[in-house]
């Protein structure tokens, strides 16, 4: 019942970059191969702006996650990423990097199963609440994020949800906090989604505003795998404000 009543009300959530971004990652895969082999790590549905991937028929997603659903192929975990070194072109990670326990290690393992010249494309939350229960452990601000991929040469890395979304979600979650019941939390959803949605619009004109990048919902990261390390003296260079 409260999955119906919330798919019902308008989201306060919105993903302002992923179609073009998908689209980008495509093109990049195909130059380099006709027929490029994907891995997506947390892939039992699918990821927020990935038909935009769909239509490209000769690119091959292998879609895996822990647990199985709708488009799992494979169960696995990313800390140990059951294949061989080198098989893909690319691997796709979605609003998974905060769940894992240890993204380090996953992004290691990205690395390993990736060819050279392979293409990593990954979008972290930020600014958000904890959405994932007992399963939800980390945050990254930009330059955290860009240091999780300093093995990568960056194509592309900013803002995919803007601070507008961020408002919007901590307004959910203060009025949450009020409340325990079951019905109290569903009653505080609704009211929330009702009265902020409109928030997530400013994002249209705020996303590629430097500001945003100490305030936004979530990023992006769109690397090639490289042989040179990314250094820290190199990263907080990259600073924007």
């Amino acid at each position: 019942m409260k999955q119906a009543v919330l798919r019902c009300l308008p989201s306060i959530s919105m993903d302002i970059n992923g179609k073009s971004n998908f689209t980008q990652f495509a093109k990049l895969l195909l130059k380099q191969n006709k027929n490029p082999k994907v891995l997506v790590i947390g892939g039992s549905i699918l990821g927020e702006e990935m038909e935009a991937l769909l239509s490209f028929p000769s690119i091959k997603l292998i879609e895996t996650d822990v647990s199985f659903g709708p488009r799992t192929a494979l169960v696995c975990d990313a800390h140990n990423i059951p294949f061989e070194d080198k098989t893909f072109d690319g691997v796709i990670i979605q609003v998974v990097l905060e769940h894992v326990v240890d993204p380090y290690r996953c992004v290691e393992e990205i690395y390993r199963v990736l060819k050279d010249d392979g293409i990593v494309y990954a979008e972290t939350a930020f600014m958000q609440q904890v959405h994932g229960g007992k399963y939800d452990f980390t945050r990254f601000t930009y330059l955290g994020h860009r240091r999780l991929f300093q093995k990568f040469e960056e194509i592309n890395s900013g803002a995919m949800c803007g601070p507008g979304m961020a408002l919007a979600w901590s307004y959910q979650y203060f009025l949450l906090s009020f409340v325990t019941s079951r019905i109290g939390r569903i009653l505080a959803r609704v009211f929330a989604r009702l009265t902020s949605f409109w928030l997530k619009y400013f994002d249209y004109y705020l996303i590629k505003k430097p500001g945003t990048l100490d305030a936004a919902s979530t990023y992006y990261f769109m690397g090639r795998k490289s042989k040179q390390v990314l250094s820290d003296r190199e990263l907080i260079k990259l600073y924007r404000k």
